[in-house]
């Protein structure tokens, strides 16, 4: 059992570009005026089915949709061990097609947060379910050094990648960043969801240009952002090819979010009006589009590297 979500067929392991729902909250059009979206599932799955979404990605925890809409995935948050069986119970129940899940608060010592990594797994393993680990701040993730020794411990956890949150929140590109690379490929190994978003390392979320393969001009400081988050992802995508088998799928989710928690960066307009910096469904767009660009390169590069046939992965132990 690779953890992986997997869909049962017998494919070969591949990309599925999902949106997650909170980037299209109070929207604006990048000139400050409210962006107008569907709020009917139906009609707002269709645009983004349009627009080359595969799924969304559900933070709310209201009832089932109708047969009309995108797939769709949950996400949750636990605090104590004990409740973990009946928060992954309802999110299969409710037809989510796999979970991430925020756990804890950062400030448990080890012996909890390993209570809280056993009680994942084994939830998971009951409801024969895909539960993806979140790397973020203020949880039990939140600490490159600790998760991977987390990861030492229980090999088998899987992970949704945000690596936004160790880009700024440890400003990663103060150091070594080869030396970083080498340490973190414990995760890349272990990652079946991202969420795509692109940090500076003093700004949990900046936008990019569409031209991805150049610096972007927000990238004016030391650093090209753009870059590292180019080499976080094709290592994650990597890492993904090498350890899915048949019919597992690689979940990237656009969570692209406003200014209520600081994300998206607000500035006073001529009038004075708090303005966001970009439009963040037009960000998830460029986003949509990077991701499977990076992914066809790593499939080509796995291919290059076992003769030019088609791509057989390992599957993970």
């Amino acid at each position: 059992m690779s953890r992986f979500l997997n869909d049962g067929s017998t494919d070969a392991p591949r990309l599925r570009v999902y949106l997650n729902l909170d980037s299209l909250l109070d929207l604006q059009d990048g000139h400050g005026a409210a962006r107008a979206f569907p709020t009917d599932p139906a009609e707002r799955d269709a645009l983004l089915a349009r627009d080359g979404f595969e799924g969304v990605q559900r933070t709310d925890r209201s009832a089932p949709q109708g047969p009309t809409c995108l797939p769709y995935c949950g996400a949750n948050r636990i605090d104590k061990p004990g409740e973990v069986d009946a928060i992954v119970a309802r999110h299969v129940a409710r037809g989510d097609n796999c979970l991430t899940l925020h756990a804890g608060t950062g400030l448990e010592d080890d012996a909890a947060a390993c209570r809280l990594a056993e009680a994942l797994l084994a939830a998971a393993d009951r409801q024969r379910f895909a539960v993806f680990l979140e790397t973020h701040r203020a949880t039990i993730t939140q600490d490159l050094w600790r998760t991977v020794q987390l990861l030492r411990r229980f090999p088998e956890l899987r992970l949704n990648g945000d690596f936004s949150h160790y880009y700024c929140g440890q400003e990663m590109p103060y150091g070594d960043w080869a030396q970083k690379m080498a340490f973190m490929e414990p995760l890349f190994a272990r990652t079946g969801f991202l969420h795509g978003r692109i940090a500076s390392p003093g700004c949990m979320q900046v936008p990019i240009s569409r031209e991805w393969t150049q610096r972007p001009p927000q990238a004016h400081g030391v650093v090209d952002f753009l870059a590292h988050f180019r080499d976080l992802w094709g290592r994650a995508i990597r890492g993904f090819l090498q350890h899915a088998g048949p019919g597992d799928v690689l979940v990237f989710a656009p969570e692209i979010l406003s200014g209520a928690h600081y994300y998206a960066r607000c500035f006073p307009d001529a009038q004075g009006r708090l303005v966001e910096e970009s439009d963040r469904y037009a960000q998830a767009l460029i986003y949509k589009d990077l991701i499977r660009t990076l992914f066809a390169e790593q499939l080509a590069a796995a291919a290059g590297a076992s003769g030019g046939g088609a791509v057989a992965p390992a599957r993970a132990r």
